[in-house]
């Protein structure tokens, strides 16, 4: 844990003398038609049954949505520099997670009845770099590992999509197994806490 703090309080000092603020005061521009129409077509490649009119809609979903949500969070600094700003209380949301489970909560409104939504989270048991959690796309049946990342944090409110297969700047696990790993380990620890104190 020291470990993992000292790396943080150091990753933010580069930051902040590298001046890596990536936003503007206005947050992120909209996306185009052209970025729509292109991870529409990147949804419809995920199998020759994925229905095109919705592959259409979810990718329109997904850069317009993560333009609103831009907006709601208050997106003006890069990724990093926003985190800081909602875990000092300076922003109502933004975290990696609070734009997961938004964009994956308003995709499945949609109730597509050809294409699966799914949950990721990466590095959880690395100590050396921050956690990161993303929703994912994919073909109705198929696991997340054949779906498209759908990552509107790590470019600072401006969505960025890949597959999961070629997306190796992240080893995405699904979150529910990360999840119950951390309550195995949770419980594991109290277990210890509790023997030490009756030992």
């Amino acid at each position: 844990m020291i470990k993992r703090v000292v790396y943080l309080f150091s990753l933010l000092a580069v930051m902040v003398l590298a001046g890596c603020s990536t936003g503007s005061p206005n947050g992120p521009a909209q996306a185009s038609k052209g970025e729509i129409l292109e991870l529409a077509a990147d949804i419809r490649a995920l199998g020759s049954d994925v229905d095109p009119e919705e592959a259409y809609r979810a990718a329109e979903i997904a850069h317009l949505y993560t333009h609103q949500l831009s907006q709601q969070y208050q997106i003006t600094d890069g990724p990093l520099i926003h985190n800081m700003k909602v875990n000092m209380g300076n922003r109502p949301r933004g975290l990696c997670y609070h734009w997961a489970e938004d964009i994956e909560a308003r995709l499945k409104q949609e109730n597509f009845q050809t294409l699966d939504l799914h949950r990721a989270i990466a590095n959880a048991e690395n100590p050396f770099r921050l956690e990161h959690s993303t929703a994912i796309i994919s073909r109705r049946g198929d696991t997340m590992f054949k779906g498209m990342v759908l990552d509107p944090w790590r470019k600072g409110g401006v969505l960025h999509w890949d597959t999961v297969e070629k997306d190796t700047k992240y080893n995405w696990v699904p979150r529910d197994k990360v999840m119950l790993r951390k309550r195995e380990l949770r419980l594991s620890r109290e277990r210890g806490e509790r023997s030490r104190a009756s030992g």
